[in-house]
């Protein structure tokens, strides 16, 4: 029994902290229907700010924590719900993700760029000392940390469920997530009772993430990526609606993870890698199996149909020979920027346009599958490691030719894609973006590695391919062959686009009901553009292996998945060209913030979750947007132009065409 608590007393505070998060998440989702993925962000922002305060600035700590958890945490909670999420309550599931993942990316960048990116080591205990034994269960001793996390959320917990039981903004709340259009015509402000809600969860988020920096030995953001699937999988643990039962569930989490790796042998990998996966098992396992959650939050709002309709995600001209226009100036740029990367371009530069290339091929899976398809993927990163792991091992250990690799690394990730979907053909919305999430994360922390797929920190060499006597290890003769490659993709994307098969999937993404009564196999179309947008991002990945020669797990990590679903919805996330545009602008703008010095390498993927943010205003994509805009003026000055005589006078007290003053009168 001693060895027992042993093991299930370390993850207590753990599980707290799961607890406080899940609370954060389901009072954002309940409230206003956004799930709120950057609440990990808001706790690692607080944290750096209360290891700053105290570290650097020898705040006292009573200080730091009302600046660090109350200051910080109101300010960004009033901040994000008033200027972002009040506008997006109504929104498409993509816009509300992408937006939040916008965020999720950059505010931890924000905080490196503030405060620096030097390490953070032995981050300070929010109360008890960390180092003195305060208690003993048994022969188990329990130190400050696991004690003070303990009580505090014991006590954080109590007053919630006093707060949403004998309060009135306990039942403006429940009211809220009922009818949030009702509740106003009772003479209640919904919109001040739901931003309360979120400077209530991002006052938690705050906290959770003050006490969570005990834990490691030093502060960093991917451990705070981790830690906000652990709070979704706790509050799926809860329904998604009770907060007790997510608090619950955080805390049972956290045990159960901590007792299961301790009986597992210390020696084995599995072990490590088990314990910070166990989460996303139990996410997957729960949003799988239980009906209620796959589904996702019902709209029962009576009065919804008074929302506007959903913003459109395709902008054209409003003139045919505009758009034919700009069709052709990109014809004749791309032409250019083809030529002078097989003459007079740099060799580091065509190295970074290959690497370009071999990205848009997996974003066009991104835009055969959520663009066309309708189903959002946040693991398209891990399948891309699984193309490019399998092309290495089959060149390494088989002798097979590294092109032939590439086809069968794209095979089984599309292999993988099947098993992927046929499980997950009953989710749909936000269900079916956790559970790729944390199958990502999955392959991260158990696939990748294990020696014989990714070898771990060691990774695979990859060689260049070779067609009979042409050998294409020179980066310019690579481009082309990389050429070649992308543009067979975006062709097959195109034809699907426009053809029966797209035609089928667009009638699935508008309603799947109404598609199956005309006779569309849901389940087959569904497995089947899983499966060739998994074949593409394996194709992609074994590509951008070859381009780099040598590959890791780091280069696969989920975060990738993310970054990569945001940057194609910025661009455009249902047209073709716009996932090649997004692709080669996506490399050279991260080579060209690379020679920036220092912390503001960062600036990259800042830039890309602020435009994310923008993307909440223009769900077709921003530079979709702007570029839309910009025909629109054309079509308008070619129509004003076409419908004006030569020697019309011009009114307003213009000069005429004779040069004299007229009159508008």
């Amino acid at each position: 029994m001693s060895q027992f608590f042993s093991y299930a007393i370390p993850g207590i505070p753990y599980g707290c902290v799961f607890g406080l998060l899940a609370i954060g998440i389901v009072l954002t989702y309940r409230t206003s229907g956004v799930f709120n993925l950057a609440l990990g962000a808001q706790a690692y922002m607080s944290a750096v700010i209360f290891y700053v305060a105290l570290r650097s600035g020898h705040w006292p700590l009573w200080l730091a924590f009302a600046v660090a958890v109350v200051l910080t945490g109101a300010v960004m909670g009033i901040l994000l719900y008033r200027l972002i999420f009040i506008h997006i309550q109504t929104s498409p599931l993509l816009v509300k993700l992408v937006t939040t993942m916008g965020l999720l990316i950059a505010i931890p960048q924000i905080a490196d760029i503030i405060f620096g990116t030097s390490t953070r080591l032995a981050p300070p205990s929010l109360w008890l000392n960390p180092n003195s034994v305060y208690w003993r269960v048994g022969f188990v001793a329990v130190n400050g940390t696991e004690l003070s996390v303990a009580v505090l959320t014991l006590l954080v917990g109590t007053v919630l469920v006093l707060l949403f039981r004998y309060t009135s903004f306990g039942l403006y709340t429940k009211a809220i997530v009922e009818s949030p259009r009702m509740v106003e015509l009772s003479g209640i402000d919904a919109n001040k009772v739901a931003g309360l809600s979120w400077i209530l969860s991002s006052l938690l988020a705050g906290l959770a993430g003050v006490l969570l920096a005990p834990l490691f030995a030093q502060l960093s953001s991917l451990d705070f990526m981790s830690l906000l699937v652990s709070g979704i999988a706790a509050a799926a643990l809860g329904g998604f609606v009770s907060l007790p039962l997510a608090l619950a569930g955080g805390v049972g989490l956290g045990i159960a993870a901590q007792i299961i790796v301790g009986y597992l042998p210390s020696s084995s990998g599995l072990s490590s890698g088990l314990q910070t996966a166990f989460p996303f098992v139990v996410l997957v396992g729960l949003l799988l199996f239980l009906p209620s959650l796959r589904a996702g939050k019902k709209v029962s709002d009576p009065l919804s149909g008074c929302d506007p309709p959903p913003p459109q995600f395709v902008v054209k001209a409003k003139d045919e020979h505009v758009d034919q226009l700009m069709r052709t100036v990109s014809m004749i740029f791309f032409a250019l920027w083809v030529f002078s990367s097989l003459t007079w371009v740099p060799y580091n530069w065509v190295f970074v346009f290959n690497q370009g290339l071999a990205l848009s091929i997996v974003f066009l899976s991104i835009t055969l599958l959520t663009g066309l398809g309708g189903e959002v993927s946040l693991c398209q990163g891990a399948f891309m490691g699984i193309g490019a792991f399998a092309t290495g091992q089959l060149a390494m250990h088989f002798g097979v030719p590294v092109i032939v690799g590439m086809l069968i690394g794209g095979v089984v990730a599309a292999t993988l894609g099947i098993l992927v979907a046929i499980p997950t053909l009953r989710l749909g919305g936000i269900a079916l973006a956790l559970v790729t999430l944390a199958l990502g994360l999955l392959a991260d922390n158990l696939l990748f590695p294990l020696s014989w797929i990714g070898n771990g920190a060691g990774g695979l060499s990859v060689s260049r391919p070779r067609i009979g006597p042409i050998s294409f290890s020179e980066d310019r003769l690579l481009f082309l062959f990389l050429l070649g490659v992308l543009g067979i993709c975006t062709l097959i994307v195109s034809r699907i686009q426009k053809g029966t098969w797209g035609q089928y999937l667009i009638a699935l993404r508008g309603n799947e009901l109404a598609a199956s009564a005309i006779g569309i196999n849901v389940s087959a179309s569904k497995v089947l553009i899983f499966a060739f947008a998994s074949f593409m991002a394996g194709l992609g990945g074994a590509l951008y292996a070859m381009v780099q020669s040598y590959v890791s797990s780091t280069d696969f990590a989920y975060q990738f998945s993310l970054l990569f679903l945001v940057v194609v919805a910025v661009v455009g996330i249902r047209r073709p060209q716009a996932a090649v545009q997004a692709g080669i602008g996506y490399i050279i703008l991260q080579q060209l913030i690379n020679t920036f010095p220092g912390r503001f390498n960062l600036l990259e993927p800042l830039l890309f979750g602020l435009v994310a943010v923008g993307y909440s205003l223009h769900p077709e994509g921003v530079v979709e947007h702007y570029k839309g805009a910009w025909a629109n003026r054309l079509a308008v000055l070619r129509e004003h132009k076409r419908t004006t005589p030569k020697n019309a006078p011009v009114e307003d007290g213009r000069l005429g065409s004779s040069g004299e003053q007229v009159c508008p009168y």
